[in-house]
């Protein structure tokens, strides 16, 4: 793990990682919107190949910015990250799926995302 968070700063960035979050959410589903619209010879009122490359760009730049603040992109449909953290002297990591307005779940390493539990 390079950065490790303790649980208060991981829940201070977390304002941050839900706008990001929110954005790419939106990004992501103009983007498929877009590309179905192209795969099916349709138009979008969202646009055609130029804005389809746009979303694409705007959509690297906020998995990049995920990567930046530390964080591990563990999946962009729904989006998932995970914080590594330590929790009681073993490294963990304080797991976030979209939807959820809190970090309130962590995982052990081996364990992945079927192996969360509540943060006590």
């Amino acid at each position: 793990m390079a950065r490790a968070f303790t649980l208060a700063e991981a829940r201070e960035l977390m304002p941050a990682v839900l706008a990001r979050a929110n954005e790419l959410i939106e990004v992501r589903a103009s983007l498929v919107e877009v590309q179905a619209a192209l795969a099916g010879g349709e138009p979008s009122p969202l646009g055609g190949l130029p804005e389809a490359k746009a979303y694409q760009a705007r959509l690297s730049e906020l998995v990049g910015w995920f990567s930046d603040e530390g964080l591990e992109l563990k999946g962009i449909a729904p989006l998932l990250l995970d914080f590594p953290s330590e929790l009681d002297g073993e490294p963990v990591l304080l797991c976030w799926l979209e939807g959820e307005r809190e970090l309130d779940w962590y995982h052990k390493l081996p364990h992945g995302f079927a192996g969360r539990r509540r943060i006590s």
